[in-house]
């Protein structure tokens, strides 16, 4: 069976579940092939074997950590000459897609981005992608090279299914563009013991209805009580009632949960674009002709301060 490359993202072999999705779709296209590179991957091979991976390619060397995206990009490329693989697949982030564009320059090879699902027929992998706002879904496939995609978060549910994991060395060759941009300083982000919003299951956002910073507490309360992710529209962003990271929408963040709750959001098409492929979308807003409710699978016509804090007591009492 052909083989498939999946870049593996990790946090000090820690391995992030976007990957473990990847190794998921992996299987439908072939033997999942993970690419580990940096530091962590004894911490990381059981969790990558459990989810499907035949073989684990790993390098480590300071190049990953010091430098920005080049040194993961020759890496890839050296995996790909040495496996010869049916697809690489990367997750969706601002660094998944970077890389991504620049392996597809170096190997000549299409690039889809921002998948929600794959398939494979007798012609290769196909891609199914969410776009125009998610006005339309498509099916895509590359027809030059190695078909190099990316996969938005939350696109399959993570299935163990155990494979040998055998750890090889990868060969990587640093070429003269990888020291060309050097990481100078980290600082590690303030832990609010919430999900990571792009990766999170449940997302609840609140937007110009909340009225305030102070009164963000009511969107945080419930999704405290559904462990979930806060995200924001852009309208409560500028006006400086949540930080700019939990932005949601077309200059913001996208978003892929299995459960988005918009509160006092109208859903301007900036803000649908970054969620609107979630599976189910509930909204909670005063006005009954707002835009949102064009796209909700259940919608509440309501002052969001009477409804969440009642969803929040309902939730707890039915969880204690």
């Amino acid at each position: 069976m052909a083989e498939v490359l999946v870049h593996v993202d990790h946090l000090d072999g820690a391995v992030r579940k976007p990957t473990l999705e990847l190794l998921t779709l992996a299987r439908r296209l072939g033997d999942p092939v993970a690419v580990f590179l940096g530091a962590g991957a004894d911490a990381a091979a059981g969790v990558l074997a459990e989810h499907g991976a035949v073989r684990i390619l790993t390098a480590d060397a300071p190049e990953f950590a010091d430098y920005a995206i080049v040194p993961k990009v020759d890496a890839l490329q050296a995996a790909h000459d040495a496996v010869r693989p049916a697809a690489v697949l990367l997750p969706s982030s601002a660094e998944g897609k970077e890389i991504a564009a620049r392996l597809a320059v170096r190997l000549d090879s299409g690039i889809i981005t921002d998948a929600v699902d794959l398939s494979t027929d007798d012609q290769g992998p196909v891609a199914t992608q969410s776009v125009f706002a998610a006005a339309y879904t498509t099916t895509s496939r590359v027809t030059q090279g190695t078909p190099i995609i990316t996969v938005k978060p939350n696109s399959a549910t993570p299935e163990a299914a155990p494979a040998a994991g055998t750890a090889e060395p990868l060969a990587v060759t640093f070429g003269d563009a990888a020291t060309g941009t050097k990481v100078t300083s980290r600082t590690a982000r303030e832990s609010t013991g919430r999900p990571e919003l792009t990766e999170a299951a449940i997302v609840v956002s609140g937007g110009r209805g909340v009225g305030g910073a102070e009164n963000f507490a009511v969107i945080e309360a419930l999704a405290d009580s559904l462990g979930a992710a806060v995200g924001a529209s852009r309208a409560a962003v500028d006006a400086g009632w949540y930080p700019h990271s939990h932005q949601v929408g077309q200059t913001g963040k996208s978003v892929s949960p299995q459960l988005y709750v918009a509160a006092g959001i109208s859903g301007a098409i900036q803000h649908r674009a970054g969620m609107q492929t979630s599976k189910t979308i509930v909204a909670v807003n005063k006005d009954a002709e707002a835009p949102i409710f064009e796209l909700v699978d259940y919608g509440v016509v309501g002052d969001l301060f009477e409804v969440l804090p009642k969803l929040t007591e309902e939730i707890k009492a039915r969880k204690g």
